[in-house]
């Protein structure tokens, strides 16, 4: 009961209707780093200082610069 070739065929020419062919590459490179952030995340211990990151959000940004 897996998936075959008709049905993944099927899927792709869906997702090009719905949104096209330029706006493919985009969506992928979001579901990439989305996932490269999960991957990321659930690596981390959230005991271990070394492997705790900080980010810092656009706000924090933008308050750096006009102080």
């Amino acid at each position: 009961m897996g998936l075959g070739a008709p049905e993944i065929i099927l899927i792709i020419v869906a997702i090009l209707i719905l949104f096209g062919g330029r706006k493919i590459p985009e969506l992928m490179k979001g579901l990439g780093q989305g996932v490269k952030e999960f991957k990321d995340a659930s690596n981390k211990d959230p005991k271990d200082p070394a492997t705790t990151r900080t980010t810092t959000t656009t706000e924090e940004k933008t308050n750096v610069h006009h102080q």
